[in-house]
């Protein structure tokens, strides 16, 4: 019996991938990216005239803004700064971690106070609230007998009305936390027999920390740069330290970019900071890097 041929493969006559016809497989050339290239020179040539002009312009007076970086109000007032920052970020954090429990409470009544709290401090602009209370005396001159107008100074006043404010933000950010926790989490903690405060600190608390930690940076640079609001009620801050001196001597872009510079270098430490936190609760996951 003659052998079956129609049953094997055809042979593929069909040339190789890349070939030709002259025996030489063209070389593969990469896709030209002229628009990109062009586009980065452009941004480049614009940066290096933008910072040529601000260098050379003598409006800036750097040697003034030299002059007056490093002085005892200025760094008073930095000092200031960064201490109401942190009182404001650990109380607000406190007060809005008590908040945010209120809300996930299955009692109605604590989920309405958390509720309308979160509500009317978000409501109001940070500026109306400083303003309401550093006038906190005519209405109520007196607090369980404790004299208002002569207790509560303009610093008490800034850590009182910043704390609330930012407690309100903080508890939205912890609540959105604790929910981000798988639900099997807690009840497989609950079938091992971990105890409430036991299941928190151990399961919850450590996965609800990705979460916190990024938005919380975030709101501790944003206290940072907002303390600066406080200078309306008399606040010696950074901002006021420098408005002292330039109301005195009416170099207004020096001052201010003294101020300008400490803003940027304190936040920029943070920033360094957040990443190493947000780093340290994010192991064992994807987007840890």
């Amino acid at each position: 019996m003659p052998p079956q041929t129609d049953l094997l493969p055809p042979s593929s006559s069909a040339p190789p991938v890349g070939y030709d016809g002259d025996g030489a497989v063209p070389r593969i050339v990469p896709v030209r990216r002229t628009g990109r290239w062009t586009a980065a020179v452009a941004v480049l040539i614009l940066l290096a005239l933008a910072l040529n002009s601000v260098i050379r312009n003598e409006a800036f007076e750097w040697d003034v803004v030299v002059s007056y970086f490093a002085t005892v109000s200025v760094l008073r007032g930095l000092w200031l700064t960064l201490w109401l920052t942190a009182v404001v970020m650990v109380l607000g954090f406190a007060l809005g971690a008590l908040l945010a429990v209120l809300r996930l409470s299955g009692n109605p009544v604590l989920q309405a106070v958390s509720w309308g709290y979160v509500w009317l401090f978000r409501s109001t602009p940070i500026l109306v609230q400083l303003l309401f209370w550093f006038n906190i005396g005519a209405l109520y001159p007196q607090i369980l007998g404790v004299n208002t107008v002569t207790l509560m100074g303009p610093v008490t006043i800034a850590v009182i009305g910043l704390t609330l404010h930012e407690a309100a933000y903080a508890a939205e950010v912890v609540r959105g936390g604790i929910l981000s926790v798988e639900r099997g989490q807690i009840e497989a903690a609950q079938s091992l027999g971990l105890g409430p405060w036991r299941r928190f600190r151990r399961i919850v608390l450590p996965q609800a920390m990705r979460s916190i930690v990024p938005p919380a940076g975030n709101m501790l640079i944003g206290t940072l740069k907002g303390t600066s609001i406080v200078s309306i009620i008399a606040v010696q801050d950074l901002l006021y330290s420098v408005q002292l001196v330039y109301h005195r001597t009416y170099q207004v872009i020096p001052l201010l970019l003294v101020a300008t510079i400490w803003y940027a270098l304190v936040t920029s430490l943070l920033s360094i900071g957040q990443r190493y936190v947000e780093r340290y609760y994010a192991r064992g996951t994807a987007g840890a890097r």
